[in-house]
């Protein structure tokens, strides 16, 4: 069951999704329980599909009151490129800062983390494919976007409890990983196929 795109016609008006807002909201929270590994105490993944990136789509429309047709499909094409391809795993990286006197501060400490990431499963070990221009020499964004490219095995290593799945970050300044639970493990098994 491979993701498919976010189209148009999925999209809700306004004031149809703040009707149904709350449920949408209580599923998609229920849903990332299963797409979501924290890696040490500052770093978060939550890997996506078509319904958590959907709900983004629409969280946007929500917030800036995006009615027009063309800016929706803008919205639409923008996050959609969140949508993981064939034989991959796309994720949303949060570098999570608490002391707001210090976010530019800690930010910088994380520069390279693009050169750091990686998915291990058993043997494998899959380096995250940053999204370019995330990252400058004096700035970093608190959100990257990540990509697993995996092998075709992937889906039976991910089923496979006796295989070793996590996350794992090689910083200097943050050295964490993180096991991947089963239940996400099923979930990106799931996407895969």
């Amino acid at each position: 069951m491979a993701v498919t795109a976010v189209t148009l016609d999925e999209i809700v008006g306004l004031q149809r999704y703040e009707q149904i807002r709350d449920h949408v909201r209580r599923r998609i929270i229920e849903l990332k329980k299963n797409r979501r590994v924290s890696v040490g105490d500052k770093v978060t993944f939550v890997f996506e599909n078509h319904d958590t990136v959907w709900f983004q789509i629409q969280e946007m429309l929500r917030a800036e009151h995006i009615v027009d047709l063309d800016r929706v499909r803008e919205e639409i094409a923008v996050y959609n490129q969140l949508i993981p391809g064939p034989n991959e795993l796309s994720t949303t990286m949060f570098l999570e800062m608490t002391d707001p006197n210090r976010v530019r501060e800690e930010l910088l400490q994380f520069r390279g983390i693009d050169e750091c990431v990686r998915l291990e499963v058993g043997s494998l070990q899959l380096r995250g494919v940053f999204e370019p221009g995330r990252a400058k020499e004096d700035k970093l964004s608190a959100v990257q976007y990540v990509r697993f490219l995996c092998p075709r095995e992937m889906p039976r290593l991910l089923r496979d409890e006796t295989v070793t799945a996590r996350l794992v970050i090689s910083h200097p300044n943050y050295q964490a990983a993180a096991e991947i639970p089963s239940a996400v493990r099923a979930s990106l098994a799931e996407d895969l196929q």
